[in-house]
């Protein structure tokens, strides 16, 4: 179209449609305050938000240096229009557009680790944080410790001022900020693992370097917990379409999300932090119940959806809400698991639950069962296993979510109900397709082996209990379908 030759860039900004909404502040003015690991969708659409907001409020010292680990993407889409982008935000009646300026630059750390490090400690930095999703801190997820033998790990441990890995790259510019006298930064995790999983993989990773460098990152470095919550699927050539239609002009890069979006952070920082509060975000002094409800209402759910709903056909998890029986088991997973949950007082656990299966629902968000699927591994604890866990320990049962861990057994060994091979993206997709080949469909076999893999399951996978109601639950997948096999577990 004629419209879209324009590209979105700073000079370009009063060209765009009267109803977009812009930055409202002088970018010029903005400085860094702010590097970012991991610049992808979701940072874009919930972190940099939020950073946008508390620059029109004028903290014009936070703007953000992103900084992609591994692909230069992002960087070549968004550099040559001045890291502006749009977040077009879509829901049923319609879809609102905003232009997001608190992206100040982006580099690719792969191209230059050691230009990284040294931004990183720059005394001007004073927040690092990060979405470089589960897996990208090196570390085993049932333990939550550093994973010593991640060749990312060995290979920053060889090369200390050109690391490869998130921890590596903190502990490299915190060294050279204590090795120069300044204070440390911030390290804020923005995605949703444990309160501390952070803090112990850096410290540990630290202290494999020096015993004094590790101490003195666990005494001096505030790793604040946080809880983030918003729905951002990929984006498409045929949303960058109807994004430059509506701008009037082409985005290379925009991001899709949803109305809801929610930052719950605990207040601890080592060297300040934006009004966040004044941005939306709630400040907290424990976060981990609200980890713990997102992670095992919304996330466990959302994984029960994406591997039960690839494996019956649904393209999309709105796709697989409109299967009724698929609903109900989104709200059996959260009705279980709700049980083991210990709020604050006032929190309406019935009210979120109502919540997320509107959002799962929303028609006009194409979130993809297999862009969830991706990194099981990774995730299941969090996710699931906890939760069965604390029920076995209640004398509870577990089939609900037994059903939904058969479904990631079924998903990883890597063959769908047509015989069609499945794109298991997972950092152990190898192991995982060798233990099924070796075992066969039969899930008296597959699934002891996928639960004897101890670096997810660890102790769990050996409960009598647990194995029982997964196996079970496998060989009713292998007989029946996915499709049916939830809608004969709904009805129970």
């Amino acid at each position: 179209m004629r419209q879209s030759s324009m590209r979105l860039g700073r000079a370009n900004l009063d060209r765009l449609a009267p109803a977009i909404r812009r930055p409202a502040y002088g970018r010029s003015r903005v400085t860094p305050g702010i590097v970012h690991l991991g610049l992808g969708a979701f940072h874009r659409a919930h972190q940099a938000v939020v950073i946008d907001d508390c620059l029109a409020g004028g903290s014009m010292s936070w703007g953000i240096v992103g900084a992609s680990l591994r692909s230069p993407d992002t960087r070549d889409a968004l550099a040559p229009q001045d890291h502006l982008y749009t977040i077009a935000v879509r829901a049923a009646e319609g879809t609102e557009h905003r232009v997001i300026g608190a992206l100040l630059d982006s580099v690719v750390a792969r191209e230059k680790p050691a230009a990284l490090v040294e931004r990183m400690a720059d005394p001007a930095i004073r927040i690092v944080s990060l979405t470089v999703t589960e897996k990208g801190y090196c570390h085993t997820p049932q333990t939550g410790d550093l994973d010593e033998r991640h060749p990312d790990v060995v290979h920053d441990l060889n090369n200390f001022d050109a690391p490869r890995s998130a921890p590596g790259f903190i502990v490299a510019a915190l060294a050279r900020r204590r090795a120069q006298g300044l204070s440390p930064f911030t390290v804020l995790c923005c995605d949703n693992l444990a309160a501390n999983t952070v803090q112990r993989i850096v410290t540990q990773f630290a202290a494999l370097r020096s015993r004094e460098l590790g101490k003195w990152i666990a005494d001096t470095v505030a790793f604040p917990s946080t809880m983030v919550d918003r729905i951002v699927p990929e984006t498409t050539d045929a949303d960058r379409d109807a994004v430059a239609s509506a701008l009037g002009m082409r985005d290379a890069w925009p991001v899709m999300t949803e109305p809801f979006t929610q930052w719950v952070v605990e207040d601890r920082f080592t060297a300040g932090r934006p009004d966040l509060a004044a941005a939306g975000v709630e400040l907290v002094g424990d976060v981990k119940p609200f980890e713990l409800m997102k992670l095992r209402l919304l996330n466990a759910s959302h994984s029960a959806l994406a591997y039960l709903g690839y494996l019956s056909g649904y393209e999309t998890i709105a796709d697989t809400m409109q299967d009724p029986h698929f609903a109900r088991l989104a709200a059996q997973v959260m009705e279980e698991a709700a049980v083991t949950l210990t709020m604050p007082s006032g929190t309406d656990l019935a009210a979120y639950r109502a919540s997320l299966l509107k959002r799962f629902a929303n028609p006009a968000l194409h979130h993809r069962t297999w862009q969830i699927a991706m990194d099981g591994s990774q995730k299941l604890p969090q996710r699931l296993l906890g939760a069965m866990q604390d029920r076995l320990a209640r004398g509870l049962p577990i089939a609900t979510h037994a059903l939904a861990v058969a479904g990631w057994i079924r998903y990883v060994s890597g063959v769908d109900e047509q015989g069609r091979p499945i794109d298991v993206r997972d950092p152990f997709a190898a192991e995982f397709a060798a233990l099924a080949r070796e075992a066969g469909p039969v899930a008296e076999r597959l699934a002891p082996a996928l639960l004897g893999v101890a670096k997810v399951f660890g102790p769990l996978g050996a409960e009598p209990r647990l194995r029982e109601a997964v196996t079970a639950a496998l060989g009713r997948l292998y007989a029946d379908g996915a499709r049916r096999a939830v809608a004969t577990h709904v009805s129970a």
